[in-house]
């Protein structure tokens, strides 16, 4: 049991002095009110045990490189080391974000580089950098959604669709944008219902400003009708968004311009080598067909044959929306990555997609398959099966990390009752999908022969099962001093 760090306190005990009797801190220089009514309690241990206690818990953290990864709608995938470097380097780390354009061309051109190599692989028009995540790329699209009908005086149209597999992020974007949210069924193939939506743009003559889809959809599956959707929604003037989490599903293989998408949003974190997860930077850069070029949040970078340089002059944009240009470091690592990939982007597609089919054979008898069909880069598994013998998803979450391996997204889509979203991504090898298949073969047959082991899980790690409720109500984040 690692013990807290205040725990390993010992009385007298230094690791570094704060204090230099050079310098004169005069106290009265400070408001009153930010001074502290009480002394600062503090763990009093030597660098070295400082060390050990930090190194201590990173070993117990769990990460892509420590195991299997297979959070569905999040392709934790592995991403090469040699992109933090790159991105670590002094002249990229050292220029300041005000530094004069004339004075910073080599980070304008990775950035303009990095604008047009993302064109090419979404096919929109025009690219802006500035989005610092998946959901607030969202909300860039709809803020610009919202001010391309205002241009145009078209103030009727309040009104988003999305559809019921949908990120749960979409209704939140365009809601926090003054959008009324109106959801989409799915049909029994898992994909957009056309007969639901062609009553919803009835029943809202001219009220509908856009339709945010994923596509592949959140369970995995491709939207067959996809080129009809976009007609449906152009013949009525509206705009078709498209939610870009699952990207590292179709990359090369085609792109959302061909689909008839007028607005594109990216994760670099999931798709273009930044790590997710880990509260660290990511970044959500925002693509647009040649019609809204002029709404971009400024600003945008540019090159006039001779330098690079950062645009304001944009007619429409709807502003700012990220100090500077965006998380720089990470669009460093994804220009880098796309460099390194080039045209065997779509080979991981493609390899992603393949490892995703290849389990989803493999545990189609042990566990409920909703949608029985070819999937792309992740597919969506039922416990219901599990549940009638008394073990729930959340169980069956909980055993697998006795085995080394992260569990896959659990509970999501809401569509699917005790839903596993599994995306093993294209990074790994055969050997590790079969070791995982093999697992979850494994708590299949114990649910039926041995269901307590499932119950009481997790056994081998370093904190035993806790009370999830309980934990979220009663909050302890913070250390008492028992003294």
């Amino acid at each position: 049991m690692t013990k807290l760090i205040f725990e390993k306190s010992e009385k007298g005990m230094t690791g570094v002095n704060l204090t230099d009797k050079n310098i004169d801190i005069n106290a009265t220089d400070i408001n009153p009110k930010f001074l502290r009514k009480s002394d600062l309690i503090l763990p009093e241990i030597s660098e070295l045990e400082a060390m050990r206690h930090f190194k201590e818990l990173s070993d117990k953290n769990f990460c892509v490189e420590s195991g299997f990864y297979p959070l569905g709608s999040c392709t934790m995938k592995y991403n090469p080391k040699v992109n933090e470097h790159l991105a670590s380097l002094e002249k990229f780390t050292e220029l300041h974000p005000l530094q004069a354009d004339e004075d910073a061309q080599g980070s304008l051109e990775l950035m303009f580089k990095l604008q047009e190599a993302l064109k090419e692989i979404t096919g929109m028009s025009a690219i802006t950098l500035q989005g610092s995540a998946g959901a607030h790329g969202e909300l860039c699209g709809m803020m610009i959604v919202k001010k391309y009908f205002e241009s145009k005086n078209d103030i009727k149209r309040k009104k988003v669709l999305i559809p019921d597999s949908a990120h749960g992020t979409n209704p939140a974007s365009a809601g926090m944008c003054g959008f009324e949210i109106i959801k989409v069924n799915s049909n029994e193939k898992g994909q957009v219902d056309l007969d639901h939506l062609k009553e919803l743009f009835d029943a809202n003559k001219d009220e509908i400003a856009a339709i945010m889809m994923t596509n592949p959809n959140t369970l995995g599956l491709f939207e067959e009708n996809i080129l009809e959707i976009s007609k449906i929604a152009h013949s009525q003037g509206s705009l078709l968004y498209y939610d870009g989490a699952n990207l590292n599903a179709i990359m090369g293989i085609t792109n959302p311009k061909v689909m008839g998408f007028d607005i594109v949003h990216l994760n670099l974190h999931k798709t273009f080598s930044t790590p997710h997860g880990g509260g660290g930077p990511g970044a959500g850069p925002v693509g647009v067909v040649e019609k809204l070029k002029e709404f971009l949040p400024v600003p945008v970078i540019d090159f006039d044959g001779k330098k690079y340089y950062r645009k304001y002059n944009l007619k429409n944009t709807i502003g700012k929306i990220k100090e500077f240009q965006g998380n720089f470091g990470v669009l460093v690592k994804a220009y880098s990555y796309i460099l390194l990939k080039g045209n065997s982007l779509k080979e991981a597609s493609m390899d992603a997609v393949l490892n995703a089919n290849y389990i989803k054979e493999k545990l189609k008898d042990y566990y409920d398959l909703p949608y029985d069909y070819t999937c792309m880069h992740e597919f969506v598994i039922s416990g219901d099966r599990q549940k009638t013998d008394g073990v729930h998803t959340l169980e069956i979450a909980k055993r697998l990390m006795d085995f080394k391996f992260h569990p896959p997204t659990v509970y999501f889509p809401l569509i699917v009752s005790e839903a596993m979203m599994i995306e093993p991504t294209e990074t790994e090898n055969k050997k590790r999908l079969d070791d995982f298949i093999d697992i979850m073969i494994k708590i299949a047959k114990e649910v039926k022969e041995n269901p307590k082991t499932i119950l009481d899980a997790p056994h081998n790690t370093p904190v035993s099962r806790v009370d999830e409720t309980n934990a979220a109500r009663h909050l302890d984040l913070r250390y008492q001093n028992k003294e």
